[in-house]
């Protein structure tokens, strides 16, 4: 069967969630694909290291001319017959271009960026375009489906599936026993971007409370892990409360040294918030899906799709992004009540794996690339 064409801006080894979800697609679909990607830092060292051709040009794809050739180039050098436009907006308006050089279906992944695009008249002209020049447009949460089907072709509407990242369940997966993990230690730990959206600033001054509410137990730490232009701030931030030796920052990290935090970790909190009056919010939140997968209860921020990847009260919860007193409670009650802890994270592995196993998700794309 011909390989199917990727083409995108977000691609490993840039960390964030779009480039995890690009690259976890690579795997369903048994890596039978060729990408199309921009230079980034690291890139000679990583595509050194796959098992499929990766051409990268320039520092940023749009939907230019030249990119245009590119893409058309490949389709044809590797008989593609499918192509999937890792990000929608703004690659899909190569859709007209990639389908004159012979390929047949293509298949169009939206994320939280197009919700704004839909709500902006010039963008969401843009993105009707780009909707009914492909053969579906996917989308990772009922919330950014309910934002962008509004600014879509009734058409465009009906082709629309469900395609959210894809968790690999043997990859985050709870601890063993055998691991060698100090259960004495009670950690709360947060997996993002370090930019304000994330709310990292609401979560250190939660466990500024967390530490000085609780019993006193030298065993408590908060595991920040990433990095990001706030990332700075934050550490100042975290000198100012006093935080000392109870929170460390580890910087980016690979998906293997993610998954092996999360592993060690009791509970998962990130409340992440919607920016810009309403046009920034979370999409979904792979990092709250992994978590679960880890096997354990995940506090969220109630901003666009975020709830969705909890069951509350059950798998997590879901809190104020700016209510430090009620996320420093959620938090101690899982650092305290480890059976609690342990039953609901128990409870979110259920979840994901029902809906967001890397088999679930590698149903949906090869339907709709009619393969």
């Amino acid at each position: 069967m011909p390989p199917v064409l990727i083409i995108s801006n977000d691609f490993p080894p840039t960390v964030g969630g779009i480039e995890g979800f690009v690259g976890e697609l690579c795997g369903l679909l048994d890596e039978d694909v060729v990408v199309l990607t921009r230079h980034t830092p690291g890139w000679h060292r990583h595509d050194s290291k796959i098992n499929f051709p990766v051409h990268r040009f320039g520092r940023l794809l749009l939907p230019t001319p030249a990119v245009g050739r590119r893409a058309a180039d490949l389709i044809r050098r590797h008989r593609v017959d499918a192509v999937i436009f890792g990000a929608m907006a703004p690659l899909a308006l190569l859709a007209p271009t990639v389908r004159a050089a012979g390929a047949r279906r293509l298949l169009a992944i939206s994320h939280g960026h197009e919700s704004w695009w839909a709500t902006v008249p010039g963008s969401a002209r843009l993105l009707r375009r780009m909707a009914d020049d492909v053969d579906h447009v996917s989308y990772i949460s009922d919330y950014t489906a309910a934002r962008i089907a509004p600014a879509l072709s009734p058409a465009a509407r009906a082709t629309m599936i469900r395609i959210s990242p894809p968790i690999d369940l043997a990859r985050f997966t709870p601890e063993q026993p055998s691991a060698g993990v100090d259960h004495r230690l009670l950690r709360c730990v947060a997996v993002g971007r370090m930019v304000r959206q994330k709310g990292f600033d609401t979560l250190l001054r939660a466990w500024r409370r967390v530490l000085d509410d609780g019993p006193t137990d030298p065993d408590r730490e908060l595991v920040l892990v990433g990095d990001g232009p706030q990332a700075p701030a934050l550490r100042r931030l975290a000198d100012r409360l006093r935080l000392g030796a109870s929170v460390r920052f580890t910087g980016a990290v690979d998906r293997a040294e993610v998954a092996r935090l999360l592993r060690t970790a009791t509970v998962f909190a990130l409340p992440v918030r919607t920016r810009w009056a309403g046009l920034h919010p979370e999409g979904l939140g792979l990092g709250f899906l992994e978590a679960a997968a880890s096997g354990l209860p995940v506090i969220v921020g109630r901003s666009g799709g975020a709830p969705e990847t909890v069951i509350e009260g059950e798998t997590g919860f879901v809190v104020d992004p700016e209510d430090v007193r009620g996320l420093a409670s959620r938090i101690d009650r899982m650092l305290t009540d480890r059976t609690l802890a342990a039953t609901m994270g128990a409870a979110g592995r259920r979840f994901v794996a029902d809906r967001y196993a890397g088999s679930v998700v590698a149903d949906a794309v090869t339907a709709a690339l009619g393969r």
